[in-house]
């Protein structure tokens, strides 16, 4: 079972393999904050991956028009920065969010 840690709160969760990170850790009791409903649109949920980027899915259509939309063409060109309500896990990862915390 893939685990995600998330820094600065020092939390891992186990996720189930597809799963996206926001749902695996908001399963978990954690808070994660969004301004939409969690289908990509307001960008709020953005975290950087630190390490396992290889194991997130890639970057779909609707991701990458909304960061460019939200944040600029410059947003996608860090494979680091992604948004995680739509980057589904298919392993272990850290990614970097503040804001998180128990629920």
């Amino acid at each position: 079972m893939p685990r995600i840690r998330v820094e600065p709160i020092g939390i891992e969760v186990d996720a189930l393999r597809g799963e996206t990170v926001l749902d695996a850790v908001a399963g978990a009791g954690y808070y994660w904050p969004v301004g939409c409903a969690r289908n990509g649109e307001c960008t709020n949920c953005a975290m950087d991956v630190i390490s396992g980027v290889g194991r997130l899915t890639g970057m779909g259509r609707f991701e990458r028009l909304n960061l460019i939309r939200q944040r600029g063409q410059r947003s996608i060109e860090d494979p680091r920065l992604r948004l995680a309500c739509q980057a589904r896990v298919e392993g272990d990862v850290v990614v970097y969010k503040r804001g998180v915390w128990p629920d």
